[in-house]
């Protein structure tokens, strides 16, 4: 996973978009990105700490996007099964963490928002419910953190009405119940 990683970081650093969906969609296109596993953990991240970099944030987005991947790699897969907790949800997370320089030690709006942030995209995953869908719980809950920063920090990413291009490839797919399904 380490070569693939490397040109995912690549891509992410030389991608100029604000939509945190439009990145995702081209990091899951990458070649060995399965259409479930734990490189998720990573790639939902990436995708929005490259949004907030190109929308102006201002943190070390290479240095981030290092720390992100090693956070993400400590999650195993299935966790949405196992542990009641999604790896995308706890991705973006993560990456709002990253941003936000929080610790389990800090004591301030962000440590909280890191939480609330995923929470709220765990939620949104949990109201449809399973088998796993790596694809469609990357899109919510990066809807949900595009929603996030716009409350919250006044940050405008990009948004969009994602139709799943990987349907056909999830032998799991919910079809007529995800709401990405494209018929």
């Amino acid at each position: 996973m380490d070569e693939q990683m490397k040109i995912i970081k690549e891509i992410c650093m030389n991608e100029k978009s604000v939509s945190p969906i439009e990145i995702v969609k081209k990091l899951m296109k990458c070649q060995d990105v399965p259409i479930h596993g734990p490189v998720h953990h990573i790639i939902d991240g990436y995708a929005f700490l490259t949004a907030m970099h190109n929308a102006g944030v201002t943190f070390d987005f290479s240095k981030a996007l290092d720390e992100l991947e090693v956070r993400g790699k400590k999650m195993p897969g299935a966790t949405c099964g196992q542990w009641g907790i999604c790896g995308s949800s706890a991705s973006v997370g993560a990456a709002l963490a990253i941003i936000h320089q929080t610790t389990p030690l800090s004591n301030n709006e962000y440590y909280k928002d890191n939480l609330r942030l995923t929470s709220l995209a765990l939620g949104n995953i949990a109201e449809i419910g399973g088998p796993r869908c790596c694809k469609r719980n990357a899109y919510i809950s990066l809807k949900t953190a595009i929603q996030f920063v716009k409350e919250h920090y006044n940050i405008v990413l990009d948004d969009s009405d994602e139709k799943c291009e990987f349907s056909k490839s999830n032998q799991q797919c919910l079809k007529e119940r995800c709401p990405f399904y494209k018929q």
